[in-house]
């Protein structure tokens, strides 16, 4: 198998068009010779994660959840803080969520290089 690197500059782009675009390269969709349970995908290099851009209010109204197995353990943390602290999470769980529920999703998150 012939995997490929594509090197992606996120300075300006839109996060979820950006997310998207990646989720597909990581699947191999954009190959000839997709095969839905074949993992065929490339790998892919990101830079510059802290210069996505967010349409509307998301830095303000976005909330990400997260369960620490105990009762009442929900735990919240606002985008714009996600951003200031760790944009390159962001981008990982956003990729992550977009890939698809499988036994291939941890293989394919894998290729992805956050720098």
């Amino acid at each position: 198998m012939n995997r490929q690197t594509h090197k992606i500059d996120a300075t300006g782009k839109i996060a979820g068009r950006l997310a998207s675009e990646i989720a597909v390269s990581l699947q191999g969709k954009n190959k000839t010779d997709y095969q839905l349970n074949i993992d065929s995908g490339d790998f892919v290099e990101v830079a510059n994660v802290s210069a996505m851009k967010f349409s509307g209010k998301k830095l303000d109204t976005k909330v990400y959840y997260r369960n620490t197995g105990y009762p009442g353990g929900i735990r919240t943390k606002k985008l714009k803080d996600m951003m200031a602290n760790e944009p390159n999470q962001v981008l990982r769980t956003m990729v992550y969520d977009m890939l698809p529920k499988n036994r291939l999703r941890e293989e394919m998150i894998k290729r992805l290089k956050v720098i």
